[in-house]
């Protein structure tokens, strides 16, 4: 096989808080408010396939069934179902999410076949006075939590942060958080599904109903002293260096600012996956060259070997440690 970057169409997802700012990449949206775009999955929910070369048309699935470690390599840790293991979204919020939580894989209560989920994000966008939240206020135990939701003021449990284009967010499992509108995100994460509502600021959901709250399992999951969450700014990214974003057990990301030429390589090890955050280029390789632009996400495969970014732009690059 003659390996090459693969680029993947996006499943689009329609949700109560999305809008349409995603078209700016270049993608043609379904109608609606679209607040999702799966560009990198292989989950039952969403399923992104080959857009691009010689395997256009396939999915993760089909990929894995042919090449296995060829093309995802020797550490890869794929799920238990034999699924790739992180799922790569944009996320469009024109209004807030709703307050939520993730479990852990331990959680003896996940819907059957999922996991649990510890993300990350990256601001892409952010409107003047956006901002997030982003855990619980300190001295916030299980009782006080559960206090707040029955009072009707969980708003007062919960720390909200300005952001700013270029800030970071590391979000284990366990730390309650919601983004709130005016930020375009580009969301690393385990591949799953998984979300426990604990506030959705009494609206209704695209079908006009309320949408489900989990209030118990919330509780249950959350990690009252801190699962570890860190955020940065990488305003002071250096060009031709990457800087570490996040390092969990299930994948690693970092970033990179292109100004010229940046000569790369993947290892046998492991997938690459970049995504664009910013800028033009090229991707380049002994088979060929591909045009980068911001929103694309390319799965690099851990044999492609040398390649190299050119141009003016900043990527996003996750592998599994």
């Amino acid at each position: 096989m003659q390996w090459y970057p693969l680029l993947f169409q996006p499943e689009f997802k329609e949700r109560v808080w999305g809008g349409r700012n995603l078209e700016r990449f270049g993608y043609r949206l379904p109608e609606g408010r679209i607040g999702e775009a799966w560009t990198i999955a292989d989950h039952p929910n969403g399923s992104s396939v080959v857009a691009n070369g010689d395997l256009a048309g396939l999915t993760l699935q089909d990929l894995r069934g042919r090449f296995g470690a060829e093309l995802f390599g020797t550490r890869t840790t794929m799920r238990e179902d034999g699924r790739f293991p992180l799922l790569v979204k944009l996320l469009d919020c024109e209004d807030d999410l709703s307050v939520q939580v993730h479990p852990s894989d331990g959680y003896d209560r996940l819907p059957p076949g999922e996991l649990g989920k510890t993300e990350m994000w990256y601001i892409l966008d952010a409107k003047p006075g956006a901002k997030i939240i982003y855990g619980l206020q300190p001295g916030i135990d299980r009782a006080a939590l559960e206090a707040t939701i029955s009072e009707g003021r969980i708003m007062d449990a919960l720390q909200e942060v300005p952001v700013s284009t270029g800030d970071s967010f590391y979000i284990p499992a366990g730390t309650v958080h919601a983004l709130c509108s005016g930020v375009l995100v580009a969301e690393i994460q385990q591949n799953s599904d998984t979300t426990y509502r604990l506030y959705d600021y009494d609206r209704p959901g695209l079908d006009g109903k309320p949408r489900e709250l989990h209030i118990e399992d919330s509780l249950n999951v959350t990690a009252y002293e801190g699962a570890g969450a860190k955020r940065m700014s990488t305003a002071g990214s250096r060009p031709g260096e990457w800087l570490e974003l996040a390092t969990s057990p299930y994948f690693v990301t970092d970033k990179g600012v292109v100004q010229g030429r940046w000569e790369l390589e993947t290892t046998p090890e492991s997938f690459t996956i970049l995504i664009v955050a910013e800028g033009e280029g090229e991707i380049s390789w002994s088979g060929g060259e591909l045009p980068l632009a911001p929103g694309q996400s390319y799965l690099l495969p851990a044999q492609l070997g040398a390649y190299a970014l050119t141009g003016n732009l900043t990527v996003l690059r996750s592998r599994q440690p």
